[in-house]
């Protein structure tokens, strides 16, 4: 097949998929304004290739197929294709008002995972998934189709493993086997994009015992199977440009997918009882989905250095070094996460099956430190800004003709700037860091891709301790174990 566009993409979601919003079964969702606006954010990837400059980046040929494919279900071999990858996600991101489209990074990254684990789990086990997630990729590249990563689990009591919850269903479960397939029940929470997506891929959340055979699982699966419910909530879609010059054009859409004796067929199956491996897959996933945070967070870092620096023109205090001092810890901020990017894939670890695998120590430092500092940055900008950011008049005082006049009179700033312009420079900046969306972002940016303690725990088990040790040891002539 061709590669899909926009249109083509928006008319494959209407399938029959159970999805609801507000309490509401949305028959179509395409027709909800909320998910339309999710929607027509998410086809900007299907858009973005009609562009000349853009095509060789984002379109690339099957390597089995020899037909056109997206660069997304491009399987990294090398540094340059890490690279490749981080300034796909960025670009499209860019493109996308500095938000991430949501729509194949996400189910790429448990592809990737999958094809790594898979095959160590092959080797180990005689098992033949890997073979199952290369036809599985190949059916996914060739129709074009968008996917989402259903990973997290509800947990019930955090103090409890999987097999010890009085509910036995707070973690996705196997509750029958059959010759062609299993039947699970469960549920996924922070399940991005799921409404809107072709596919759900899903994995597990966390390292398992032997007693827990029955949730160490992986496949993937049509949202409009049979028993799939999904539960969405995202705000409202009648937002105008003027006052939400962002999120007007984009929703946040995460989801609780519920699974009600969801039937998946053998081939879909890439891992059933492995429990050995589904700890594995899951800090796999997340490095690749840590390396997907830091690519698409610089364009964002260039919005708040951007609107920092205007409106603080605007203001006519650009030239205060408190102010300048400021900013230049925006670009600390946001240069440290571009280095961290091509760190990263520079430093990339070539797997036995010949997968350039992101630097897992540095993308968690990465990913940590883009998310434990994102706070400070938005504190900055306002304080840049002023308290005009929550004060000021909308765009519809500033159509309206009696009161015009005075919004470009009195909320100019120096020389030459007129009030309507300067407001829509803290209009940008209250979207980005005082409206629902801007809420929704930061929780997103500490919790999404992994909580920070997740990525210190991460750190310290990947990080080569032993070799300062051994380094210390040295300097104090200290030999042999103690």
């Amino acid at each position: 097949m061709s590669l899909r566009d926009g249109k083509q993409y928006i008319e494959s979601l209407r399938d029959g998929r159970e999805v609801y919003i507000h309490g509401e079964r949305m028959e179509d969702v395409t027709k909800h304004p909320s998910l339309r606006k999710a929607i027509d954010h998410g086809a900007i990837d299907y858009e973005l290739d009609k562009r000349s400059e853009l095509r060789d980046l984002l379109v690339t040929r099957s390597p089995t197929t020899g037909n056109e494919m997206r660069r997304y279900f491009e399987l990294p071999r090398t540094a340059e294709d890490l690279l490749r990858r981080r300034d796909l996600i960025g670009t499209t991101a860019r493109h996308g008002n500095a938000i991430v489209l949501f729509m194949k990074e996400i189910g790429t990254d448990a592809l990737n995972a999958l094809t790594m684990i898979t095959y160590l789990m092959d080797k180990k086990k005689g098992t033949k998934y890997s073979e199952r997630v290369d036809r599985y990729r190949e059916h996914l590249q060739e129709n074009d189709l968008s996917m989402a990563g259903a990973i997290t689990d509800v947990k019930g009591d955090r103090n409890l493993r999987p097999s010890q919850q009085e509910m036995p269903y707070f973690y996705l479960k196997v509750i029958e086997r059959r010759t062609d397939g299993f039947v699970v029940r469960g549920a996924k929470v922070h399940t991005t994009s799921a409404p809107i997506t072709n596919e759900l891929i899903i994995l597990p959340t966390r390292a398992m015992i032997k007693d827990e055979s029955d949730y160490s699982i992986a496949f993937g699966i049509p949202v409009n199977t049979k028993g799939i419910k999904i539960i969405s909530r995202p705000e409202r879609g009648d937002l105008n440009w003027f006052d939400y010059p962002i999120s007007s054009g984009h929703v946040t859409l995460e989801s609780m997918v519920i699974f009600d004796d969801v039937f998946v067929p053998s081939e879909r199956i890439f891992m059933d009882g492995e429990w050995e491996f589904a700890g594995a897959l899951a800090n796999c996933f997340a490095t690749w989905h840590r390396f997907t945070g830091i690519s698409y967070k610089p364009p964002f870092g260039d919005v708040l250095i951007g609107a920092a620096q205007l409106i603080a023109d605007y203001n006519g205090v650009s030239s205060a070094s408190q102010i300048r001092d400021k900013i230049t810890n925006l670009i600390a901020y946001a240069e440290a996460i571009r280095t961290f990017g091509k760190a990263v894939a520079h430093e990339c670890v070539i797997t036995e099956n010949g997968i350039a695998y992101p630097n897992p120590v540095l993308c968690n430092i990465g990913k940590f430190s883009f998310a434990d500092n994102y706070h400070m940055c938005i504190k900055t900008l306002q304080e840049i800004a002023g308290g005009l950011v929550v004060t000021g008049p909308t765009e519809a005082d500033c159509k309206n003709p009696a009161t015009r006049e005075y919004i470009d009179r009195y909320l100019g700033g120096r020389k030459g700037v007129k009030g309507v312009d300067r407001l829509k420079v803290m209009k940008l900046i209250r979207d980005v860091s005082a409206t629902e969306f801007a809420g929704e972002w930061m929780v997103g940016t500490l919790h999404g891709e992994g909580s920070l303690q997740a990525q210190k725990l991460s750190i310290y088990r990947d990080y080569d301790i032993g070799r300062c040790v051994d380094y210390v040891k040295e300097l104090l002539r200290i030999e042999g174990e103690p």
